[in-house]
């Protein structure tokens, strides 16, 4: 019955929209988040706690508080907001690249603290080492730091594309909910929800649940604490 109350091609442009905008967020977001943990793992100086409280705030805050500031700063009234629009000749704002702006923002602190707890993993002498050879900052984090920490590496990729491809109410709030252009899936099953189109909120519900497990899973199986827990 549901299956056959499912239309099709209104089903397949938010879930594609949604995993194009969950893969490139969280390629943005691992590069971010990944540079800002081996800066924090290693670095000392004052305000560090104030710094790393503010990278970790989207992550406590309710997703609509996030879209509101995002809002603020990148709308066509912003300063930020003018410049994009000027560089580009159109807004950021109702636009899927909103949508982006939003996940990366959402998920940056998964992959940030992942990341961070990766890095911290790492035994210093082997970065000395390696620095004791020759080898500069660069070197020492592809050479060594980022094949050390790969398992957080693939963790921190595979939580920060499941966190935006759940992404709402940021996404909501500076991205909208046009059909075909910004309409993903949360969005979508807010709607059909909203309208009384329950076979298409379950056919949306049940392809982002299954996203979600699958990357879950995957996850789990490649996190080492995991299998150290294991009999």
């Amino acid at each position: 019955m549901i299956g056959a109350a499912v239309d099709w091609k209104v089903f397949w442009p938010p879930v594609l929209l949604s995993l194009k905008v969950a893969m490139l967020a969280s390629i943005l977001s691992l590069l971010l988040g990944t540079a800002a943990a081996r800066w924090m793992s290693r670095a000392r100086f004052r305000g560090k706690l104030l710094l790393e409280t503010a990278f970790l705030l989207p992550l406590v805050l309710p997703p609509t508080v996030v879209g509101f500031v995002l809002l603020v700063m990148l709308g066509r009234r912003s300063s930020v907001g003018k410049l994009i629009e000027a560089v580009f000749s159109a807004p950021l704002i109702f636009s899927w690249w909103a949508a982006v702006v939003a996940a990366v923002v959402v998920s940056f602190p998964l992959v940030y603290q992942t990341m961070k707890t990766g890095f911290n993993g790492i035994d210093p002498d082997l970065e000395q080492a390696a620095r004791s050879a020759g080898a500069g900052e660069l070197q020492v984090l592809r050479y060594v730091a980022l094949p050390l920490a790969l398992r957080s590496l693939l963790a921190a990729l595979v939580l920060g594309f499941a966190r935006s491809l759940g992404e709402f109410g940021a996404t909501l709030m500076i991205a909208g909910n046009i059909p075909g252009v910004t309409q993903t899936v949360p969005t979508a099953i807010y709607v059909a929800v909203d309208s009384g189109q329950t076979a298409m909120a379950w056919a949306w519900t049940a392809a982002i649940i299954l996203f979600s497990f699958l990357l879950l899973l995957f996850t789990g199986s490649s996190n080492p604490m995991s299998r150290r827990s294991r009999p």
